[in-house]
């Protein structure tokens, strides 16, 4: 990663230095400036490339994080919003240094109303702590990407996961945030109501926008009921046709499918390994998730079934126990792991896109092909209901060659689901890694989000050089 210096060099070390030492004085122990808490701060989960904030800061409310950003604004001092690190795209890298908010401690959920359905929490909640707290209401939150990611990150990066086909992305489930501008004031945005026609949608603005124009400090959340039943069923595929052919007749036919995951035959073989899952072959596999009444679960169990079987799927088996449902959602959530321990010693980085559903089986060929063609170690997996896939890519770190390789193969993906009418993003954000890919998505669309950044951020201080392309003379 190429980090240009313009930006910092705008700002003294003087400056910088001061921030930091009134933030030392004013949250003592909770203001790290050792190298290794800073370090731990300067990647996410995606290329491990480091950039170190000059301090990380641990906040316990609005109004604290408000102060920190009313001085880094008065110094026109980088703020970085950091949750737990699990983003892909680089989110959280401090390309210009800076203060990096630390939002973990910011973990209380705040209100739940199960009459309403609907939760408020502080931004450092997980969502697997939310769903631990909600146990005994009757309630869950379902949005899933996999990693146990903090809600405020989630709703900066607009995640979705497993779940999306049914429930929906960060998008469709925040009904409202607390944040924090630029210029270090607390506004609310949205509210409880389901709808609203009040103003413009200032929420919507919000999540998504990777923590370039403000930062959240507090979501209210859609909660749903848990359902009655739920069961699970794996089937494989002789290829990847035929498996992406029976999810477009699911979604034709109206099957409320929960969940539709997607394993390519290298991704199964891995996962057999490392997850130790017996009875299956290394071949296209999916993986079904069914929740709602017991009638209503077997009766979409049973067209699925059909569906599979006539577009040449085999092997279906059922989980309709909870430690078996565990076990092959387990195997899913460590795809990446699995991926890893094919080649000891690789880095890997993932990269998604998402296409309309009928155009997924040629962007999944085309890029499969592209894979085998270059000889990259790579396997795709995807939440395949909404079009939406993964492809991670393994290379050696000391060859700048493999590296440069599978970089060039995760833009190929970028622009071949844009060329098919899809995005270059479906849920791991835009970051610094997709920047270009962006502008060949959106066009001159871009120059609307620039304004929109200039007018929100005109000093250009929240987490710079993500998600939009920086204008020329930024500040």
């Amino acid at each position: 990663m190429i980090v240009d210096t313009e930006h910092r060099s705008r700002v003294s070390q003087e400056q910088v230095a001061d921030v930091v030492t009134a933030l030392v004085r004013d949250f003592g122990e909770r203001a790290k400036v050792s190298e290794a808490v800073r370090a731990q701060h300067a990647h996410g989960e995606g290329l491990p490339d480091p950039a170190l904030p000059d301090v990380v800061v641990y906040p316990h409310s609005n109004e604290e994080v408000a102060g920190i950003v009313r001085l880094c604004h008065a110094a026109r001092v980088p703020v970085i919003a950091f949750g737990v690190g699990t983003s892909l795209e680089g989110h959280v890298a401090a390309l210009y240094g800076g203060v990096c908010i630390d939002l973990s401690e910011m973990s209380k959920v705040l209100q739940v109303n199960a009459d309403d359905l609907d939760c408020r929490v502080q931004a450092g909640v997980t969502r697997e702590q939310l769903n631990a707290e909600l146990k005994g209401t009757g309630l869950f939150f379902p949005i899933d990407p996999g990693a146990n990611a903090t809600l405020g990150g989630m709703a900066s990066t607009r995640a979705s996961g497993t779940n999306a086909v049914r429930y929906g992305t960060m998008r469709e489930n925040v009904l409202g945030l607390t944040v924090v501008t630029a210029d270090g004031r607390i506004v609310r945005t949205g509210g409880r109501a389901r709808k609203s026609s009040a103003g413009y949608d200032l929420t919507r603005l919000f999540v998504g926008a990777e923590g370039t124009l403000g930062i959240i400090t507090e979501i209210q959340l859609r909660l749903y009921g848990v359902p009655e039943a739920i069961s699970a069923a794996v089937c494989q595929f002789p290829d990847l046709k035929t498996a992406v052919g029976t999810v477009i007749a699911a979604m034709q036919v109206g099957i409320p499918v929960a969940r539709i995951e997607l394993l390519d035959a290298l991704q199964m073989e891995a996962c057999i390994r490392y997850s130790k899952l017996e009875g299956y072959e290394a071949k296209p596999t999916l993986l079904f998730e069914f929740h709602g009444s017991e009638a209503g679960v077997r009766e979409q169990a049973e067209v699925m079934q059909q569906l599979a079987a006539e577009h040449g799927g085999s092997a279906f088996q059922w989980a309709t126990q909870a430690e078996d449902r565990s076990r092959l959602w387990k195997a899913r959530h460590n795809a990446y792991y699995a991926a890893l321990a094919l080649s000891p010693g690789r880095q890997a980085f993932s990269t998604d896109a998402c296409v309309p559903i009928s155009r997924l089986a040629d962007c999944l060929l085309e890029t499969r092909a592209e894979l085998d063609r270059e000889g990259v170690i790579a396997t795709i997996v995807g939440h395949v209901g909404d079009g939406n896939f993964h492809v991670l890519l393994l290379f050696d770190p000391a060859s700048k060659t493999e590296r440069a390789k599978a970089e060039a193969i995760a833009r190929s993906v970028s622009l071949r689901a844009i060329r098919m009418g899809g995005t270059c993003t479906g849920e791991h954000g835009i970051g610094i890694h997709k920047l270009d890919a962006l502008v060949a998505e959106y066009g001159e669309a871009v120059e609307l989000m620039q304004a929109i950044k200039h007018a929100l951020d005109p000093l250009d201080i929240m987490n710079p050089g993500k998600t939009v392309p920086r204008q020329q003379g930024a500040a």
